[in-house]
């Protein structure tokens, strides 16, 4: 063997244990793949160093662009990234080349004493920095017909349970798969059904990416690519691609893929928009055959965002920096 090919890949992450973890995870899978060693590149990117809320900051992206430019410039071969950070457009000098199968999608309550949402008291404080369950968490106890307090949190999963955990918080709101990678699952006191609370757009997915002219690298890293989950986050990210196009509000999304235990026969795409206070929702449903193509996929998410414009969603206007 020439040196090249025992040469370290270099996979560029986060410094955030969560995103380590899941790096971690990715590397040791690449291992397997090219019998290569797989070298973690720490990154510090914006949205590590910022303290400011993710709202004012913009949310998507800033988790990801000095990652971008890291292997624009050489410095790294390939990146992982929490799906949900990347923003909708796709550069093309960088390629998706592998959305691994997926995890659990869902939000979790980690709340005092074992409580769980609707066992929450009236007033309740509930941390989370997000817009998107503010908007339906506010809406859900609303239909509860109580008032909860939604409190804007930053800081990574040891400090916002430590909210919980000092009294400072009622509960606050997780994605379960960060848990998940972390083996942290336990703390979670309900798991909330996207029946109430939709995730964010490719939540709990992760997307590797290198760059366009390592088409090799792209080839052997597709080996970790899961069809089913490319096909729904492809969907509801074109979702949120229209959807931010013609309003401001946070969306929520998620795909699920239904079959009769044998095979998977049909896609069923969920979205929902709301303002902040969750006094206005707007929810609606599509279901078809599972896309055939990245372009049926697009097409899914793009329909279902147009009829939630149609039914009131444009007029909506969330917190959302520009």
């Amino acid at each position: 063997m020439n040196g090249t090919t025992t040469a370290p890949l270099r996979l560029g992450t986060r410094r955030s244990k969560l995103a380590m973890a899941q790096s971690g995870q990715v590397a040791e899978a690449v291992r397997r793949l090219t019998g290569r060693p797989v070298e973690l590149v720490e990154i510090t990117t914006y949205g590590d160093v910022s303290r400011e809320h993710l709202a004012q900051i913009g949310g998507t992206g800033v988790f990801v662009s000095a990652l971008r430019d890291a292997l624009l410039a050489g410095e790294i071969d390939f990146a992982v990234h929490s799906l949900k950070d990347l923003p909708t457009a796709q550069p093309d000098e960088l390629v998706l080349a592998a959305v691994p199968r997926r995890e659990d999608p869902r939000d979790v309550l980690i709340a005092r004493d074992g409580l769980s949402f609707e066992e929450l008291p009236a007033g309740a404080r509930i941390g989370t920095g997000s817009p998107r369950r503010m908007a339906q968490l506010n809406a859900w106890a609303r239909a509860l017909g109580k008032e909860i307090e939604t409190v804007p949190v930053r800081g990574n999963v040891d400090t916002r349970l430590g909210f919980v955990t000092g009294g400072e918080l009622d509960a606050v709101v997780l994605a379960a798969a960060g848990l998940t990678r972390l083996g942290r699952i336990d703390v979670a006191t309900e798991f909330l059904s996207p029946d109430t609370v939709l995730p964010a757009p490719g939540q709990g997915a992760l997307a590797i990416e290198c760059a366009a002219t390592a088409a090799s690298l792209a080839t052997v890293l597709a080996e970790l690519d899961d069809p089913h989950t490319r096909a729904a986050v492809t969907a509801e990210r074109s979702l949120l691609a229209a959807l931010e196009a013609g309003c401001s509000a946070p969306v929520g999304a998620l795909a699920d893929l239904l079959g009769d235990g044998q095979a998977v026969t049909e896609m069923r795409l969920r979205g929902v928009v709301g303002t902040t206070d969750g006094s206005t929702l707007v929810q609606l449903s599509t279901t078809g055959p599972v896309p055939a193509s990245h372009h049926d996929a697009l097409a899914l998410g793009r329909e279902l965002a147009a009829d939630m414009l149609d039914k009131g969603a444009a007029g909506l206007m969330g917190e959302r920096a520009h």
